[in-house]
């Protein structure tokens, strides 16, 4: 890809409209046109990707440098709105320099942007560190309310319009402190961000029109950084008791959170980096997730094996996530120590409340964990359990945690469930193990029922 308003650079943002339109947001590295972060590109794409505009752009206030630009679709009307940080001169810690949030849209799916606006009304230093003003991250309410937040000086910090964002609240409103900062220091990353994440509620359930932040912060010590989250029901105005998202006992980091709301079930989901489980730098991955409007979060690992990043390779500055309609996929990074090999993966997570329990091994091979299940649970003992032949790129179930159980289990054609040595399950009801069908059993199993073995003897 490549643009004549400056070659591709980084903190790609990616956005798409109703008539599958793709946006590709990006900073501009210098070349060609203009000279390092003068601008923020836009390249959009009419086919899926395969081919991308020239381009248009925005924030061009030379000599000002434009950074971490984040877009959003108002897809009642395809509009694209945009916010980011631009700065008098990148890094200096010159007084008399200064960053600012700005605000643009777009009216005509990226030709053209708009003259824009500022939103923060106290401005952050330029060293790029938690006294600057960044991390604006824009989201779209149910009546076309723009919502911004993002972190500086005095912390986390929001804004909001209620006309297209044509003006916007002259007072910032106050969200929370952010001890600490939002540049906080992870062993193993060699840089690491806690900036806010704004997401609004769009569904038509209980909570549509909800306000979600979620940021991370070092509050409860330097070496504790912890992922949160408040909502608002008055569109920002005020703002409820934060709630720690990991919910493993203190001491441990989690980091580089990032957040999404499901706009037909109204579901929250926060994909995050982790070392509950660990005394050293071995980094996993969790996702948090809310059925009742965040007012209760689950934590699911989602990586099979821990990796240890290096401090000397840069780790890049976001995860990310999305989901519609109980189809979930987060992304993260695993980078493998200092070799520098950089892989990046997602989880297969489809559905959430059916019945009966279909397996869709989209994370792991691990019976226990829920994001493997369609509904999204572990089977209980009184409920029905499908395992269907599954895409090469899925995993089939072990059964890992001794005591586990289901009523009847059926295992389909192509399919193989595991029970590993010294583990023990129990089958209630019947076992069905249809033709080519597999149940390797090197465990103990306990069956109520009837066996039903439909493979050729």
């Amino acid at each position: 890809m490549s643009s004549t308003y400056g070659g591709v650079w980084g903190d790609p943002a990616l956005t798409v409209d109703t008539n599958n339109n793709f946006y590709y947001i990006h900073l501009n590295s210098g070349s060609g046109s203009g000279w390092w972060l003068d601008r923020i590109v836009c390249q959009k794409s009419t086919d899926g990707g395969h081919t991308w505009s020239n381009g248009s752009y925005f924030g061009m206030n030379n000599p000002k440098q434009q950074d971490k630009c984040w877009p959003i679709v108002n897809r009642a009307n395809n509009h694209i709105y945009a916010t980011w940080t631009q700065f008098d001169a990148y890094g200096t810690n010159n007084s008399s320099d200064s960053s600012i949030i700005l605000f643009t849209k777009s009216l005509d799916q990226g030709a053209t942007w708009s003259t824009p606006l500022r939103l923060s009304r106290r401005a952050g230093d330029c060293v790029d560190g938690s006294n600057t003003d960044e991390g604006a991250v824009p989201c779209v309410g149910p009546n076309g309310q723009i919502y911004v937040s993002w972190a500086g000086p005095v912390g986390l910090m929001f804004n909001r319009s209620l006309d297209e964002g044509n003006t916007w609240v002259n007072a910032n409103i106050f969200v929370d402190s952010m001890p600490g900062g939002w540049n906080i220091s992870i062993p193993g990353i060699d840089r690491s961000n806690g900036m806010p994440v704004c997401c609004c509620d769009l569904s038509n359930g209980p909570y549509r029109g909800n306000v979600y932040i979620n940021w991370a912060d070092i509050r409860n010590g330097s070496n504790d950084a912890d992922i949160w989250f408040r909502k608002s029901t008055d569109q920002g105005t005020t703002w409820s008791a934060r709630k720690r998202v990991n919910d493993d006992p203190p001491g441990k980091e989690q980091f580089f959170t990032w957040m999404t709301v499901d706009n037909v079930t109204g579901y929250i989901y926060i994909v995050f980096y982790d070392r509950r489980n660990y005394s050293d730098n071995e980094t996993d991955v969790y996702l948090a997730a809310s059925n009742d409007g965040g007012q209760t979060f689950v934590n699911i690992k989602l990586n099979q094996n821990p990796y240890t990043p290096s401090s000397s390779i840069f780790f890049g500055d976001y995860t990310n996530i999305s989901a519609y309609n109980n189809i979930v996929r987060p992304i993260w990074e695993d980078e493998n120590g200092s070799s520098g090999a950089k892989t990046i993966y997602t989880a297969l997570i489809d559905s959430l409340y059916a019945n009966p329990i279909t397996w869709s091994g989209g994370t792991s091979t691990d019976w226990n964990n829920p994001w493997n299940w369609t509904p999204w649970s572990v089977p209980t003992g009184n409920q029905n359990v499908v395992i269907p032949q599954v895409a090469a790129a899925r995993y089939y179930p072990n059964v890992n945690i001794a005591g586990l159980s289901c009523n009847n289990l059926t295992i389909n054609g192509s399919a193989s469930v595991t029970v590993p040595a010294s583990m023990t399950f129990e089958v209630k009801g019947n076992l069905t193990i249809q033709n080519g069908g597999t149940l390797t059993n090197n465990g103990t199993i306990t069956l109520r029922g009837n066996l039903i073995n439909q493979n050729t003897p």
